[in-house]
């Protein structure tokens, strides 16, 4: 009975989507038609006569995601737990234990317990590996297990856990959690504020006014606005903190579609808080979509100087969409454009190349634009900084120490050898870095490069050719060469690789309020942007003023 139920009723959710995209393309109404009966003719027979019990939810589940990846990958399908967890993305505001949680085979890692809530207060530190939340063990539950962390406020939750080889327990309270979008702000120097941007949920810019306000209040006259890392989010609160810094009624951004609703001028519509306060905004590659309209639209309007390095590049607009069951279906529905005209999409996702990866948009056929006062600005390939600062770009080998978790594990280690340092400032000294590295061994981390991981993927193919004999010699002589030089890169790249490590260690004494502190008095790029504020010859000279 619970199969035909699941059959009877989750067909009308494909249904529903695909009539969705009927809306937008009417003339194909009857392959559109052709191929749903299709589609539901396959998904009922397959549930019926397929030899072993099937779930349907979960192959319907695998099949739209399967479909909309061709696509793009902001193209999603939620199901009603996947909803959840888009809201609070949008939000900010769940109830849960507060902390950054990863999967790792039978256990949840937690990766970053936040103050002062639930995780912190029950003793949780970065690092410990939960194997049991009530009474289930995790090894033998393969489903999301983070939802197991979920429920009403005050709902109590025993968990076991293991740090350093030993096994403990604790008890999790629930209750309200709040991730700012806005985590830090504060005082450079006497003149100079300093605000910090995360995400764009729907208080991103009531946090930054307030910010603003009060920064200017404690006497700050220029001010830094630190994108790095932002992911973006929601489109109107990009336009309402551009509103802080230019005048009512300026267009923003614009987007557009094939679907003539979708094709929209943002404008400001507020009073600004101040238009003539001097402005750096820090931009690195993980600065995304919301994060490209503030400094692409700022930039064009030559009202804040970017920093930075080039970033993400992505120039395309989602919109959700619910349908039947509490489901979602996330769309891409148009580009969006700076005031200039740029799209600064760097990902052709209709161009694809055998491996069916995305062509990225060569720097070559960048076309240019002009900034209100006439400094020329390309698209294609992100916002490129008007300062570039070498500080802000990732090398291969660090990327891969911070993928494969090397960099977590080690501040993990650090942290235990060292439990007393407080609200002392480490120094990674050579020592330090040197028993990185032989932790990496003891360990055995496979750096995994991305040219490493291409060598092993085409042995992997060699294998299942069966030409992998002829070539097995020459394979580990390159293999040895690579993971060499890999080796050689730590050494090449040990300033960027010792900060990364210094960040990481800092937030496990004190958290992120901790980094951020550091950051203001020591960050490369921060001291750049300050530089450039205090040096009004300089941000004159680039802004044309």
């Amino acid at each position: 009975m619970k199969a035909f139920f699941q059959k009877k009723y989750i067909i009308p959710v494909l249904a529903s989507a695909f009539l969705f995209v009927g809306v937008s393309f009417k003339n194909d109404f009857f392959e559109i038609a052709k191929q749903i009966e299709i589609f539901t003719t396959l998904f009922k027979e397959v549930n019926s006569n397929y030899v072993d019990e099937t779930n349907p939810g979960d192959l319907m589940d695998k099949a739209i995601k399967g479909m909309l990846a061709s696509l793009d990958p902001y193209t999603n399908y939620f199901n009603e737990g996947d909803v959840v967890k888009f809201k609070i993305n949008n939000t900010g505001e769940y109830t849960g234990i507060g902390a950054l949680i990863s999967r790792k085979e039978d256990q949840l890692i937690i990766k970053e317990p936040y103050k002062n809530f639930p995780a912190d207060k029950a003793g949780l530190k970065a690092g410990d590996a939960i194997i049991q939340i009530g009474d289930v063990v995790l090894k033998d539950f393969k489903d999301d297990a983070s939802q197991l962390l979920k429920g009403s406020k005050n709902t109590k939750i025993d968990i076991k856990y293991i740090r350093q080889g030993k096994t403990l327990s604790t008890q999790l309270v629930l209750d309200e959690v709040e991730i700012k979008s806005v985590p830090f702000f504060g005082k450079i120097d006497a003149k100079t504020g300093y605000i910090v941007l995360t995400h764009f949920t729907k208080k991103a810019s009531s946090e930054v006014k307030d910010a603003l306000e009060q920064l200017k209040k404690e006497g700050a006259e220029r001010i830094v606005l630190d994108l790095r890392d932002n992911p973006g989010g929601l489109l109107n609160e990009a336009v309402n903190i551009c509103n802080l810094f230019v005048p009512k009624n300026e267009t923003i951004v614009t987007t557009k579609s094939k679907v003539e609703k979708y094709n929209n001028t943002y404008k400001t519509t507020r009073e600004p808080v101040d238009l003539r306060i001097p402005l750096v905004i820090i931009v690195n590659g993980k600065s995304a979509s919301a994060s490209e309209i503030v400094a692409g639209a700022l930039q064009d309007l030559d009202r804040a100087v970017v920093l930075g390095s080039r970033s993400f590049g992505k120039g395309l607009v989602q919109r959700p969409i619910d349908m039947s069951f509490g489901t979602q279906v996330k769309v891409t529905i148009s580009r969006y454009y700076t005031p200039s005209g740029r799209c600064i999409q760097a990902l052709d996702y209709t161009r694809k190349d055998k491996n069916g990866v995305a062509t990225r948009t060569e720097e070559k056929n960048y076309n240019a634009f002009k900034t209100r006062k006439g400094r020329t600005v390309y698209d294609g390939g992100g916002i490129q900084p008007d300062i570039e600062l070498s500080e802000t770009q990732v090398s291969a080998v660090a990327n891969a120490v911070v993928r494969n978790e090397a960099i977590f594990d080690y501040a993990t280690t650090y942290y235990y050898k060292n439990p007393n340092l407080g609200n002392t400032i480490p120094t990674i000294t050579d020592a330090d870095y040197n028993d990185f590295k032989q932790f990496l061994k003891n360990k055995k981390f496979n750096l995994d490069t991305e040219t490493e991981l291409n060598l092993k993927k085409t042995l992997a193919a060699a294998i299942k050719e069966k030409i992998d004999e002829s070539i097995t010699a020459e394979y580990q002589q390159l293999l040895n060469a690579i993971q060499k030089s890999e080796w050689n890169a730590l050494d090449k790249n040990q300033k960027e690789i010792k900060n990364l490590l210094l960040d990481e260690i800092i937030k496990r004494y004190q958290y992120q309020e901790g980094l951020y502190q550091y950051y203001i008095k020591s960050n490369p790029e921060i001291k750049k942007a300050v530089s450039v504020l205090t040096t009004s010859a300089e941000y004159n000279s680039i802004l044309k003023l």
